[in-house]
């Protein structure tokens, strides 16, 4: 006879608890490979949207930004400055996007079955993975195009995906939680999302930006995985350490406040979602 459990909500602030999320890793697995699954079901270019998708964003940005603005780009051509920020922006966008949105198409799942909530939301930041991959496949390519060769800094290259990864997952759980409650806030992310990619050293550089203030720029998280991805791929300034720091410190907080955020207000899901 199999023991009895009986599932209470915690009082007060918790962290999300590792261990469970352990117990529930095949749950995990079993949610990141449906939405990969999904993402390509019944389309007809499957797989290259993962391409497209940056791949002509940065065409209509080196036309207006590049060639009509003649915005600066660090003396590198324009297009591979630019398609190096667009794959770790789109990343990032589909992620906060998916993630925000995850509990609201969830919803029979979670007010019938227990199961950490956050795995939800996290299932997004992980499911853009192969996407992420394909570009950056794409991005190599490009740079042997362009004569671009790897140097000893792109060994930072993993660290700043998990930065990326972080700074997807504190943000996504957070306006997961809040969509869950105020329904409004699925109007409010794509227009977030927008707002931030404009105040993202995208389709310019950080260098713009007077130095004095970098590393107040640097508070947005996403300038030190962008430039980051710059210098240490295509080597176009000295490697940012100070402001992928600073940027590495508010994805941290970012993440663990999402967390701790998630945590709190998971116990009402299943009565208002």
């Amino acid at each position: 006879m199999k023991p009895f459990v009986h599932i209470r909500p915690k009082k007060g602030w918790q962290a999300v608890d590792l261990g469970e999320l352990g117990q529930y890793r095949d749950l995990f697995y079993f949610l990141v490979t449906r939405d990969i699954k999904v993402k390509y079901k019944q389309t007809v270019l499957g797989g290259l949207w993962a391409i497209i998708q940056p791949f002509f964003s940065m065409v209509v940005f080196t036309l207006f930004f590049g060639k009509l603005a003649k915005m600066p780009s660090d003396g590198l051509p324009y297009p591979i400055f630019n398609f190096t920020a667009m794959v770790a922006w789109i990343y990032f966008a589909n992620a906060v996007t998916g993630s925000g949105n995850s509990l609201i198409g969830n919803t029979n799942l979670i007010s019938k079955v227990y199961f950490p909530r956050v795995i939800i939301p996290l299932t997004s930041v992980l499911a853009g993975l192969p996407d992420f991959l394909i570009a950056f496949a794409v991005l190599v390519g490009m740079m042997s195009y362009f004569h671009i060769y790897p140097t000893p800094m792109t060994l930072f290259v993993p660290f700043l995906i998990v930065l990326m990864m972080l700074t997807s997952g504190g943000v996504g759980m957070i306006l997961a939680a809040l969509n869950a409650k105020y329904r409004d806030i699925r109007y409010t992310i794509p227009f977030l999302v927008q707002l931030w990619m404009f105040a993202s050293p995208i389709v310019y550089p950080a260098s713009m930006v007077p130095e004095k203030y970098r590393l107040i720029y640097a508070l947005n998280p996403m300038t030190g995985v962008i430039e980051g991805f710059r210098s240490a791929l295509l080597g176009t300034v000295a490697f940012p350490a100070q402001m992928i720091l600073v940027s590495t410190t508010v994805s941290v907080i970012l993440f663990t406040v999402g967390m701790f955020y998630f945590r709190q207000v998971e116990r009402y899901f299943a009565d208002i979602i």
